[in-house]
């Protein structure tokens, strides 16, 4: 599945890059946030790839769910962000990612992110997670397991670019980490996982579980994990919830290892 899930991603980050060159054109969807042909041409590859080897496996997907189309989902299902950080892309930022995920019991179990502009992708399993790079002919080149580092006294934040809201600001204040810098996508998530910070809080600012699910894999896989504010794991498949849209994330805060 794992490789299922490269493949895939692969293919929509080639398109995703062919739109991005030659300057994408934008729409406002109904929930007010922008899409450009590169994630619906990214999305369509996706499906494609998976419908043929995965079949029986619900999909749920970003620009599935904004035109109404969404499946029924039990343990276990596939979560799709074919361009994650559709701001940053539009901005002419390089940290946007393709995201896909397999979600079992509530839990993230297998991901892949590709930053397609950066040429280095990252994918999880249970107990191993690694980052690979990729060329410009869109083949993998080198590939190298990655864990989450030990933290110290000196603690530093990853933030949104886009998304930062004052109530982030505030759970830095309180927990007096001064130490924080601004990166778009879900590659806040593995730069947690190959130990190059320690914490990413997100208050204020909803997210969707395609948004995070890929990186909380790779996360989780390298030794981290993703809370919501009262301790408990972040949890996926959540629908019904009163004041709450579908697939809509709480506040949470993703660490590489968690301070005792």
């Amino acid at each position: 599945m794992l490789d299922i899930f490269e493949s895939a991603a692969l293919a929509a980050g080639k398109a995703i890059l062919e739109v991005y060159r030659a300057g994408p054109h934008v729409r406002i969807k109904g929930d007010q946030t922008p899409v450009t042909e590169a994630d619906e041409r990214a999305e369509r590859i996706i499906l494609a790839a998976l419908e043929t080897a995965l079949q029986g496996i619900p999909v749920v997907a970003e620009e599935s769910v904004a035109a109404g189309r969404i499946p029924e989902v039990a343990d276990r299902f596939i979560l799709v962000d074919p361009l994650d950080g559709t701001r940053e892309f539009i901005g002419g930022h390089d940290d946007f990612t393709v995201n896909i995920a397999l979600v079992e019991n509530g839990v993230p179990v297998i991901g892949v992110v590709y930053a397609p502009a950066l040429g280095v992708a990252y994918n999880g399993r249970p107990g191993h997670a690694e980052k690979f790079e990729v060329g410009a002919d869109f083949a993998v080149t080198k590939r190298h397991p990655i864990a989450t580092r030990e933290p110290d006294a000196c603690v530093k934040a990853l933030v949104s670019r886009s998304h930062n809201a004052p109530a982030t600001d505030s759970y830095l204040k309180a927990h007096a980490i001064t130490d924080h810098h601004a990166v778009g996508s879900s590659l806040k998530f593995c730069l947690l996982a190959e130990g190059l910070a320690d914490i990413y809080p997100r208050c204020g600012g909803r997210t969707m579980e395609w948004d995070t699910a890929a990186g909380d894999a790779v996360l989780r896989a390298a030794g981290g994990i993703t809370l919501r504010l009262d301790g408990s794991p972040l949890i996926y498949g959540k629908r019904g919830i009163d004041g709450q849209a579908d697939f809509a994330n709480g506040d949470f805060v993703a660490w590489g290892r968690r301070p005792d």
